[in-house]
């Protein structure tokens, strides 16, 4: 398949009703409304493909963009590959389910991550938080530096209720991820999301949102989910 049939054949599977929940989420056009899952068939087909990769994210067509990280080959991307995509992942679903996926199959994920998370820019942050949570919930615990995911537990604790929107999301979900998927640091989790308490979002919207990875991290003792770990972090 070349590029021009894989646009056609995701306009084909666009649906009005979920191109209006993309919005609602802060995409925009140009878009068709294609669910994730109904992607499946095509990557199946195409398998991994960078160069494809690197024309459909070129679009600005979120589906497109989407797709692209679903064949992209993670390992042929270079620092400065992952640095032009998140220039233009433009709201948090191409920031932390696109770009911070794909870089969490790659070999530099870590110190890309990192950069990320230092940056100060919201989508950054966002997506560099979100690829340890990719990582942690992916890759076996002796993969990481028990010291180095203790410091960023810290630096969560300092710095959550002061960072960006997005970012609060992510570091939040860094710390039900460590607490539930590195077991090294289960009990060290607990007390960070304990003393970090609830996490106001939403401010700007009539009504705020509180994110708790506390209770969170109890459901998923309770469930029995410690030490989940997916097969795979792209679909």
């Amino acid at each position: 398949m070349d590029f021009e049939m894989i646009m056609r054949e995701l306009e084909a599977l666009g649906k009005e009703r979920t191109k209006k929940i993309y919005i609602s989420n802060g995409a925009h056009e140009p878009l068709f409304g294609v669910a994730t899952g109904n992607m499946k068939p095509i990557a199946r087909k195409i398998k991994i493909n960078q160069p494809l990769a690197e024309q459909l994210y070129a679009t600005g067509n979120y589906d497109a963009m989407y797709f692209a990280g679903v064949i992209a080959d993670p390992n042929a991307m270079t620092k400065a590959d992952f640095e032009r995509w998140m220039d233009t992942a433009y709201f948090y679903m191409l920031s932390d389910f696109v770009v911070a996926v794909t870089l969490a199959e790659a070999d530099i994920a870590q110190e890309v991550a990192d950069h990320w998370i230092a940056s100060g820019e919201e989508l950054r942050m966002s997506a560099g938080w979100s690829c340890y949570c990719w990582l942690l919930g992916n890759r076996p615990d002796h993969e990481f530096s028990e010291s180095k995911i203790a410091s960023m537990l810290q630096t969560v604790k300092n710095t959550i209720h002061d960072s960006p929107e997005r970012a609060k999301y992510a570091m939040n979900h860094f710390i039900y991820t460590v607490g539930t998927s590195y077991l090294p640091l289960h009990d060290k989790a607990v007390e960070m999301a304990k003393a970090v308490g609830p996490v106001e979002v939403q401010k700007d919207k009539a009504k705020s949102k509180f994110l708790n990875a506390s209770e969170n991290i109890q459901k998923a003792v309770v469930k029995g989910q410690l030490g989940f770990k997916r097969k795979h972090v792209r679909c």
